[in-house]
């Protein structure tokens, strides 16, 4: 798992059939101490997370494919929860 932050969503007209009723967000990924951690990356959500929320993401995309029921769909990040708080560890 990790956290990141949403900072924008991203409409596909076509897309791989699995993802149908998926909204995708793009989402920055972040250190503990709460530093950007690379570049933003796709999350498929159906929780409602919106620009600037803090979500906590599963990477693992064998995972994902099963949860969406679909083991050929070109997904690996998936929004399991919408933070209420966090706090970075200071470093």
């Amino acid at each position: 798992m990790q956290i990141g932050r949403v900072v924008g969503q991203a409409v596909s007209t076509v897309k791989h059939p699995s993802m149908a009723g998926w909204r995708l967000l793009v989402v920055q990924l972040l250190t503990a101490a709460g530093k950007e951690d690379g570049e933003p990356l796709l999350a498929i959500d159906n929780l409602g997370a919106g620009v600037a929320d803090l979500v906590i993401l599963c990477g693992e995309g064998g995972a994902v494919r099963e949860m969406m029921g679909h083991k050929n769909a070109p997904v690996r990040w998936l929004v399991q929860g919408i933070c209420d708080s966090w706090q970075p560890t200071a470093r």
